[in-house]
């Protein structure tokens, strides 16, 4: 059997000390996650980031650089994600805009808020990406080249 890790794509949203997250069920369980998905086919990292913050939230996001990349193994299931998080801007809302059929919400959130339900959160990865991107930890979006 080959091992094979899903690729996956999120983003860190902050606006005026809140952080846009998205409230989805997953496995019948309500939790909080980045915006985030995987890559598809033929797309690069940047526009799979931008394609997901829009599916899921109904904003236009600009990445401006790659804040992490983190590999996680799922403790309960046989499944492994090598998530690449950007952080950046969005432009423009489309509050119309019907959100992929698995989110429930999206919020603005402050830390002390997502520190205060780290039990929510979908992953590890959600808290240690908010940390990354505090800290300051950015990385060029000239790091990364896509030949699709």
């Amino acid at each position: 059997m080959i091992w094979k890790p899903h690729v996956t794509v999120a983003a860190v949203i902050e606006q005026q000390g809140r952080y846009l997250l998205v409230e989805e069920n997953i496995d019948n369980r309500l939790v909080f996650n980045q915006p985030a998905g995987h890559l598809e086919e033929g797309e690069s990292l940047p526009q799979a980031v931008t394609r997901e913050v829009m599916e899921e939230t109904a904003y236009h996001f600009e990445p401006q650089a790659l804040v992490s990349i983190q590999l996680w193994q799922h403790p309960q299931k046989p499944a492994a994600f090598l998530r690449f998080t950007f952080c950046g801007r969005v432009i423009h809302h489309e509050p119309g805009r019907p959100l992929d059929k698995d989110i429930v919400a999206t919020s603005w959130m402050t830390r002390k808020e997502i520190e205060g339900m780290q039990e929510r959160l979908r992953s590890p990865l959600v808290w240690q990406s908010l940390i990354a991107y505090e800290s300051g930890q950015r990385f060029s979006l000239d790091l990364l080249h896509s030949l699709t």
